[in-house]
């Protein structure tokens, strides 16, 4: 497993059970689970680690399954060390841990505006990976750069071109590990960034499942969007209608269900099986296609393997 791993200052855990750092409170153990105390120690135990093991960098769990067979791979999950935010001159500096609404909270209190991400679940390192995006603005427009650790533990900033972001989805060499970005926002009023934001989280509790164990939207939307994310109101096409149409709103599986509130929102019911929802979301790519021709791709990150039968 390793080349002699050193003295690490964080948590390494064997067979890990996922389940409960997950939103929807699914899935298996991961083979080694690694919580580094702080950058160094990521750098440490990565340069040590064994070549030819898989490493899967895993943020809050927002926006993921985890099967039920669990994860054949050394997981990664950024903590406290992580999760710093500092607001100046135009740029605001995150850590990939920190929440991205507390991104931007800390930012309005700067008077910057990423008010983007204040209703977007998860944290800053799967926003960047995720190219995550809310009410017409993206990480795209605002990224400037990233620092994240290699696999061979190495730590580089690349700028944010060399991302290639586009909607949802980006470019980063397998294993690598995002450790903190650089956005640039626009100045603006503190108490005019903070009541745009309140209208946000009420708008976005009015329509959608906030109170129901989800992982955000279940599928990207079909066509129509530019390199950036944004989209191209031409052509624009909602999963969530297309769900409709096809009569999978309220649809179920065991203790999944597509939910009657908002028909992209996948939730776990009480007792579901990652089979259970990852089967029901093609249940529902199945009869989408069969109703418009259209094939639905996944937004949520699907990983590791079905529980051994």
């Amino acid at each position: 497993m390793s080349r002699d791993l050193p003295m690490l200052r964080g948590t390494l855990t064997p067979h890990r059970p996922l389940a409960e750092l997950t939103w929807l409170r699914v899935g298996g153990p991961a083979d080694l689970f690694f919580q580094p105390a702080d950058e160094a120690d990521l750098v440490a135990f990565l340069t040590a680690l064994d070549p030819a093991e898989t490493v899967f960098p895993m943020g809050v769990g927002s926006n993921l399954i985890v099967r039920d067979g669990g994860i054949r791979a050394v997981v990664i999950r950024l903590g406290r060390g992580f999760n710093g935010i500092s607001a100046q001159d135009g740029l605001v500096v995150a850590g990939a841990a920190a929440l991205d609404a507390h991104v931007a909270r800390r930012a309005a209190e700067a008077g910057l505006d990423l008010t983007f991400l204040r209703t977007i679940p998860g944290s800053i390192g799967g926003a960047v990976r995720m190219n995550a995006g809310c009410y017409g603005s993206y990480v795209a427009d605002h990224l400037v750069s990233v620092r994240a650790v290699t696999r061979a533990g190495d730590v580089v900033t690349l700028p944010a071109a060399d991302l290639r972001l586009a909607y949802r989805q980006s470019h980063l060499p397998e294993g690598w590990v995002i450790v903190d970005a650089t956005f640039r926002a626009e100045a603006g009023d503190p108490a005019k960034l903070e009541a745009k934001m309140a209208e946000q989280i009420a708008k976005r509790d009015a329509s959608q499942p906030t109170k129901e164990r989800s992982a955000g939207s279940t599928f990207r939307n079909p066509v129509g969007h530019s390199s950036t994310g944004k989209a191209d109101d031409r052509h624009d096409l909602k999963a969530w209608k297309v769900i409709d149409e096809a009569g999978m709103r309220g649809a179920s599986r065991g203790g999944a269900q597509m939910s009657p509130m908002h028909s992209n929102f996948l939730i776990n019911t009480g007792g579901a099986t990652a089979a259970d929802l990852e089967g029901l979301g093609e249940d529902v790519r199945k009869r989408v296609f069969q109703a418009s021709g259209i094939t639905l791709e996944w937004e949520i990150m699907r990983v590791g393997e079905p529980a051994a039968k």
